[in-house]
C-alpha cells in the first residue's frame, strides 16, 4: 500500500520570500492554492498531511487527509515521524511531496517498490518528492543540498535511488521569480 506524505507549514508564517511582491492574505491563499493542488494530485492513494497549525489541520481534514500531528519537529523531523506512523499503519511506500509544486498533475506510478526514487527540484539541490519505502530507516534531510543527502542515504541503504527528472514534479515555488509558474 502507498500514501502521500505532504508536510504543509502555517499558511500564515507560508512563502515569506515573496513578501515583497505579495501581501500575507496573498502568501496565505497560494500556499493554500499550491497545498489543495498537491493533495489533489494522489491519484487515489490516501493522504496524510504532517502539520503543527490548527488552520492547516482543519484545512486537511476539510479535504479528506488524514493529519499527522508534528509539533516543533521542523521539515526533516516531521517527514519522519510521518513515514514511522505510515509504517505501522500498514503502508509500505510513502511518497513524501513538498507542497509548492504549482504544476503537479499525478503521483500516479511514482516510486518503485523496495527503492528509493527521488524527484530532484529543477535546480537539483532540493528534493521535492522522495518515495521511499517506509520500514527502510531513511534518514531524511531537508535543506539546501537535499538531493545530494537524499541520493547519499538511498546509496547507504542499498535502496538506488531511482532519480526522476519530472518538470512538472521539479517546479516549485519559493521567490518571486517562481511566480510565472502559476500566473
Amino acid at each position: 500500500m502507498r500514501a502521500l506524505l505532504v508536510p504543509v507549514k502555517s499558511f500564515a508564517k507560508a512563502k515569506g520570500r515573496l513578501a515583497g511582491v505579495l501581501d500575507a492574505s496573498e502568501r496565505r491563499a497560494l500556499a493554500e492554492d499550491l497545498a489543495s493542488r498537491v493533495i489533489g494530485a494522489a491519484s487515489g492513494m490516501p493522504v496524510f498531511v504532517a502539520c503543527d497549525d490548527r488552520v492547516v489541520a482543519g484545512w486537511a481534514r476539510a479535504r479528506g487527509a488524514d493529519v499527522l500531528w508534528t509539533p516543533g519537529l521542523g521539515l526533516s523531523g516531521a517527514v519522519a515521524r510521518g513515514v514511522e506512523r505510515l509504517a505501522s499503519l500498514g503502508v509500505d511506500m510513502a511518497v513524501v511531496s513538498h507542497a509548492d509544486l504549482p504544476l503537479v498533475t499525478s503521483f500516479a506510478g511514482l516510486g518503485t517498490d523496495g527503492a528509493v526514487t527521488l524527484v530532484p527540484d529543477r535546480h537539483l539541490a532540493g528534493t521535492n518528492v522522495a518515495c521511499v519505502p517506509t520500514r527502510s530507516g531513511f534518514r531524511f534531510s531537508y535543506g539546501l543540498g537535499s538531493f545530494a543527502r537524499h541520493r547519499a542515504e538511498a546509496r547507504r541503504l542499498g535502496l538506488g535511488p531511482r532519480v526522476v527528472y519530472d518538470w512538472s514534479l521539479a517546479c516549485d515555488l519559493d521567490v518571486p521569480g517562481d511566480l510565472v509558474l502559476v500566473r
